[in-house]
């Protein structure tokens, strides 16, 4: 589930952020590829904030996704999302900051030490919806 997380010291109401939301969602399932319904964006307004030692309008952002972004695709997220608040906000794109991270899936199998000997950690398959079950194996003793 692809998470856009937004933040700005500008007020934002609710009419303002409720068009936000909507083209923000809209771009975030275009570029990344996935689709709308997996989508999930936040905008957090007035928040107390200063970028390069002044507290002019500002925005930071954070994206996390499981796969569906990296370099060619961050740039045109970050254009699309930069469009977005300015046109709504009025925050100019010198002025916003967003952080991509691709959160990875663990290896199926790890094996981890601990005081008592090693544990093994093994996903499970993915369910529909992409989440995996962790299942814990008891200590290996040799």
């Amino acid at each position: 589930m692809p998470t856009l997380n937004l933040r700005t010291n500008v007020p934002v109401d609710a009419v303002v952020a409720a068009d936000i939301l909507k083209d923000c969602s809209k771009a975030v399932a275009r570029i990344i590829g996935k689709p709308e319904s997996y989508v999930m964006v936040s905008i957090n307004g007035s928040v107390p904030m200063s970028f390069a030692g002044s507290e002019e309008p500002a925005a930071y952002g954070e994206l996390v996704s499981i796969g569906g972004i990296g370099p060619g695709v961050n740039g045109k997220l970050s254009a699309a999302v930069a469009e977005v608040l300015e046109t709504k906000l009025s925050v100019s794109r010198s002025r916003f900051y967003i952080k991509f991270d691709d959160v990875q899936v663990l290896l199926p199998t790890t094996t981890l030490p601990c005081a008592s000997g090693f544990f093994s950690l093994q996903l499970s398959s993915p369910d529909m919806c992409g989440c995996q079950e962790l299942k814990i194996q008891r200590p290996v003793l040799s």
